[in-house]
């Protein structure tokens, strides 16, 4: 049982550095630091667009719509968050 709680720890932590990367992209590419004509860039950007849209939509279609401030990535990443460091931890503790 514990095996399957440390898979599901990992999954968390690899899913939080993913969000990571895509929320701070996002603010380099809206200040243009990153340029999504740049080839690599743009490849980045799409590979973590595809990866992040099927967990984002349904939080859209929920949320009220706030047109230029996308909240999806924001509720998405609070609750990797609560599920990584208050709910696993109290799975495995009692």
């Amino acid at each position: 049982m514990i095996a399957l709680y440390q898979t599901l720890a990992l999954v968390l932590n690899v899913v939080f550095y993913i969000m990571l990367a895509h929320i701070i992209m996002s603010w380099l590419i809206n200040f243009q630091v990153l340029n999504l004509g740049q080839p690599m860039v743009n490849q980045f950007w799409t590979g973590l667009n595809r990866l992040l849209e099927p967990v984002y939509t349904p939080i859209r279609n929920i949320l009220p719509d706030t047109r230029p401030l996308d909240l999806a990535p924001l509720v998405a990443f609070i609750a990797v968050i609560a599920l990584r460091d208050f709910i696993l931890p109290a799975v495995l503790l009692g």
